[in-house]
């Protein structure tokens, strides 16, 4: 069955759509007249017409905004809960499941522009498996660095959401790269992700009560992989979490609730609470209080101020832009905040790749860079 997300169904779909309207368009003289059958020829070809079009527009837009990466997904057949994987002691986290080349004007080869490679992670400590990318830097394969550790950025996508439109779409990899070249970003290794890892449930990455651990798995289970099984640096200070939508969301969740496992935190169209809806579930088991302490406002307003950088970025056509304003007005030291304004922007992929650019700048100036690797 072609891939859901391809451009060779979106082209067979495409041209299926036009040949139906072409021959409905050829038909229509034939159809006239008041008989039933008549009636029914323009009903029926009107709706073959409309259904074939919907059809081929949905898949268009189902590939640019990734609602339904899978036809499994499409179906909610991906409803299982997740797994957990039993490790014995010295066994990886993490496993390679597939390589991509970098092309930029340096080249292809991985010393020159990087390398993008597929990862399943095992959490020990939430039980759960996630699936995702990992960006190594050129620099990760230089000789002048063999001995160096690197900071890490985790990159998560909205919900729905598709990791690999990270790469396809928003161009983290590529946006990295011409950072790191241009001295703005230190070289740093990129994890892509899903915000969820449940399904198809929406779990905002919340250890939900007697759920999913999520929260566990991407500020313990991931940062302890990420530096066990690569030369990432362990300090929170060489961590940054950023993501758009949802992913904004938990990335300045994360920064905000786990201060020692993510420093600096990015948020494109994030916002800044959740509630229970038909994609959550019950997210709080009744706990008023769980729900306080994800709410991130009601956090600056009454936490004691964790040592985080936060980025906001929002624009006046924003469903988030009032309360980011409030978020400015609520933080205290030894947070620090900083936002982007765009004059105009939607909640779409088009606004955030404005955005990324001068995210990562920023963010360069907050990673503590390389570093040597500690002796055994």
């Amino acid at each position: 069955m072609p891939s859901l997300t391809g451009i060779p169904l979106q082209i067979i779909a495409t041209v299926l759509a036009i040949a139906v309207f072409a021959a409905t368009m050829w038909l229509w003289p034939r159809l006239g007249g008041r008989s039933w059958r008549a009636w029914t020829g323009r009903i029926g070809a009107f709706l073959v017409t409309q259904i074939s079009v919907l059809a081929a527009l949905a898949l268009v837009a189902n590939s640019y905004f990734g609602f339904f990466s899978t036809w499994s997904d499409l179906l909610g057949l991906d409803g299982a809960p997740g797994t957990v994987v039993d490790h014995k002691p010295g066994g990886k986290a993490i496993s390679v499941t597939g390589e991509q080349k970098m092309y930029s004007a340096q080249g292809s080869a991985k010393e020159q522009s990087g390398l993008i490679q597929q990862v399943r992670i095992s959490g020990d400590g939430s039980g759960l498996v996630g699936k995702g990318y990992v960006y190594l830097p050129p620099q990760y394969f230089q000789p002048g660095y063999s001995g160096q550790r690197f900071p890490m950025a985790l990159v998560l996508s909205g919900y729905p959401g598709n990791a690999e439109k990270l790469i396809s779409l928003l161009q983290y990899p590529a946006s990295a790269l011409k950072a790191i070249e241009s001295k703005q970003l230190p070289p740093t290794v990129l994890v892509m992700m899903q915000p969820t890892l449940s399904g198809n449930r929406d779990t905002e990455c919340m250890d939900i009560p007697g759920g999913p651990k999520v929260e566990t798995f991407f500020t313990e289970d991931l940062p302890k992989a990420m530096s066990a099984d690569y030369r990432v640096l362990d300090r929170p200070d060489a961590r940054a979490a950023m993501g758009d939508s949802t992913g904004g969301y938990c990335a300045l969740k994360f920064a905000l609730r786990k201060p020692d496992a993510y420093r600096a935190a990015a948020s494109y169209s994030g916002y800044y609470n959740v509630s229970n809806d038909p994609t959550t579930g019950d997210l709080f088991g009744g706990n008023a209080e769980l729900k306080r302490e994800n709410d991130l406002l009601w956090r600056l307003k009454n936490k004691p101020a964790a040592p985080v950088s936060l980025l906001l970025a929002t624009s006046p056509n924003e469903e988030n832009y009032a309360a980011t304003q409030k978020m400015v007005a609520a933080f205290k030291a030894p947070t620090a905040m900083s936002t982007i304004t765009l004059d105009s922007g939607g909640h779409n992929f088009h606004t955030w790749t404005r955005e990324i650019p001068p995210a990562l700048e920023w963010l360069g100036k907050r990673l503590t860079p390389p570093q040597p690797a500690k002796p055994a």
